[in-house]
């Protein structure tokens, strides 16, 4: 009598290999390995050497939560637009010129509530231009966006000159935007929620099919009936509107805003969305990695500004970690498509 066993019944066993290949298949899987790594690794240290290495010291938190929403916020409507297939340059300038023109208007008498959605409505409308003007000529975005980095920057100094302006607002404007809730800086705080209102409109929204499907094979996308044109153009919208909302958060922080402010910070943005797994290509990437991306370069920061080493360093290691994550991306596409 033969005795037969039913081999399908058992589950089969992974090793660890396998579930490192499925986190690195993941758009965001190489940025959670390397963010959970550095954590890991200062976190330890600074148990270790809590004398020099302040790392887990309450007024270093609070730095790094004061410092990451500004670029995060960029980064997040940068990403997006990535995502769709296009590039936006200008989005430092936009940043420094709606937060002059909104500290200009509360110092006219204007209400600080008023002000911002103003602002906000002008980053916006810079957004829309840039993608009418993209995809009306048929330019690549970079041209456009690159000419409207160098506009906008002339555009701060004649709207107000080579002048600081403060930024005083109602105390209560002051406090939802910059002040503490729960232990928590108020700027982070809108920072999670825009991530987490991002991600809910990318990652289960159709809104978000159809930004990566256009970013992915947009004749494809066309084909089955989405207006990649209009998408395109509410992609840049947003990319302006965050650029502004960066520029709200980091004014009522600061108390005042500098003409030449957000210089270099469209690239850092740039950065952090390749740090965090977007393909320049478009068609791939996620909010999370988006998220990641902006922590990675803030922690590196704050790490060697613990260790008092040179700022050329701080260049030199986000420079290797770029190219890093475009090789390890243009791998992971490549395997895609194999």
């Amino acid at each position: 009598m033969t005795v037969t066993t039913d081999s399908g019944s058992a589950p089969p066993r992974h090793g660890p290999a396998y579930y490192l290949r499925r986190l690195l298949a993941n758009p965001a899987g190489s940025i959670m390995l390397v963010f959970a790594l550095i954590q890991i690794a200062c976190i330890v240290w600074a148990l270790l050497y809590p004398d020099d290495f302040r790392y887990l010291s309450p007024q270093n938190l609070a730095i790094l939560m004061r410092a990451v929403p500004v670029l995060g916020c960029l980064a997040l409507g940068v990403g997006i637009l990535m995502i769709a297939g296009e590039f936006d340059l200008s989005v430092g300038s936009v940043y420094a010129l709606t937060a002059i023109v909104m500290a200009v208007q509360v110092s006219a008498g204007m209400s600080g509530f008023l002000a911002a959605p103003l602002a906000i409505l002008l980053g916006v409308a810079i957004g829309v231009l840039n993608g009418l003007i993209t995809l009306r000529f048929n330019l690549p975005s970079f041209i456009v966006t690159l000419g409207g980095l160098l506009f906008w920057r002339g555009a701060v100094l004649l709207y107000n000159g080579a002048v600081q302006v403060r930024f005083d607002p109602e105390p209560i404007f002051t406090e939802i935007f910059a002040g503490t809730l729960l232990g928590f800086n108020a700027a982070f705080l809108w920072f999670l929620a825009l991530t987490f209102a991002f991600y809910m409109l990318v990652h289960h929204h159709r809104f978000g099919n159809h930004v990566f499907a256009t970013g992915g094979n947009r004749p494809a996308a066309t084909a089955i009936g989405i207006n990649t044109g209009r998408v395109k153009i509410i992609a840049f919208a947003i990319a302006g509107g965050m650029a502004a909302v960066a520029g709200i958060l980091a004014t009522a922080r600061v108390g005042s805003v500098q003409p030449g402010q957000g210089t270099g910070l469209e690239l850092q943005a740039i950065a952090a969305c390749v740090i965090g797994g977007l393909s320049l290509r478009g068609g791939r990437g996620s909010i999370i990695g988006v998220f990641l991306g902006a922590l990675l370069i803030h922690t590196i920061t704050n790490v060697l500004l613990l260790l008092r080493a040179p700022g050329f360093y701080l260049e030199m290691f986000i420079a290797v970690l770029i190219v890093g994550a475009s090789i390890l991306n243009q791998l992971i596409d490549g395997r895609g498509r194999a």
